[in-house]
């Protein structure tokens, strides 16, 4: 990141507010160069029944056989956003790193509250995962060597699957989640998914589960994500140590705010990157 840019999304603030959201995302729309001329893209795979059971896989087109997979879970507070949109070069720009590092890529979307609520959205992972299980191999990639990845309430999605559903992957990365909602100031995004009566919101809480879970976790916070999203973050590396004696691999990234992590995929010396390519290494 350079020194400019950090200035410029240290001046839209933390708060999630319109401002911020297009800011961020009209200063790395315009960095983007699109995706590799290499990269070989099948879109909206249905993995399920609904209309937003849809994914698309991005594969090297020189037949590469045996790659690692990294699979996208995009954010939108539970009641909007997609893998792609016409015009925008979010999220395919995942798509196009994971094939640029010798991965094969997938990016999803998945049932929106609040017509869909509480657990939908880590029903839909988990289906999701089961069809890239059955289907990777034919474009190249390894069933065995899934990383799931999302952002947001795409992270939440994440962690629920990976607490609650038994989960088939080799690791998951955590982009600035909720992961106890509980203790998150109230919201209507919140009430959208988990119920207006905050008082059954008990069993969505996943921060137990991912502290236990056997799954390889990276866990990222920004700099200048909000209040909630902070104290999450280090409520999750307390009480990680508290269990297990050592530090999570848990990355605070300096400059970014709530969107850019992602957003800067893509883009010559991102962050991000950097940190998912040492977790698939290492894992």
């Amino acid at each position: 990141m350079t020194p400019e840019i950090r200035t410029q999304l240290a001046g839209f603030g933390a708060e999630l507010t319109p401002g911020m959201l297009g800011g961020t995302q009209e200063i790395y729309r315009a960095l983007q160069a699109g995706l590799p001329t290499h990269a070989k893209v099948t879109r909206d795979i249905k993995y399920g029944p609904d209309e937003r059971n849809r994914l698309d896989v991005f594969a090297h087109d020189d037949g590469h056989t045996g790659a690692p997979v990294l699979m996208f879970v995009h954010g939108g507070g539970f009641v909007m956003g997609d893998k792609t949109t016409e015009g925008s070069p979010f999220y395919d720009n995942i798509g196009g790193f994971a094939v640029d590092s010798g991965y094969v890529g997938v990016t999803m979307t998945y049932r929106l509250a609040p017509a869909h609520r509480w657990p939908a959205g880590g029903e839909d992972v988990a289906a999701a995962v089961d069809w890239v299980r059955e289907n990777i191999a034919q474009y190249g990639g390894d069933p065995e060597r899934i990383f799931v990845m999302g952002q947001s309430a795409g992270a939440v999605h994440v962690a629920e699957y990976v607490a609650r559903f038994s989960p088939k992957i080799a690791g998951a990365l955590l982009i600035s989640g909720i992961y106890d909602v509980r203790d998150a100031k109230p919201s209507h995004f919140h009430e959208a998914y988990y119920g207006e009566d905050r008082a059954a919101w008990g069993p969505a809480a996943v921060m137990t589960g991912i502290i236990g879970a056997k799954t390889p976790i990276m866990m990222t916070v920004s700099e200048f994500d909000p209040e909630d999203f902070q104290v999450q973050a280090a409520t999750y590396a307390t009480r990680y140590a508290t269990a297990h004696k050592t530090f999570p691999r848990l990355h605070w990234l300096h400059g970014h705010n709530h969107l850019s992590p992602v957003l800067e995929i893509g883009v010559p010396d991102s962050d991000l990157e950097r940190h998912i390519i040492d977790f698939i290494g290492a894992v």
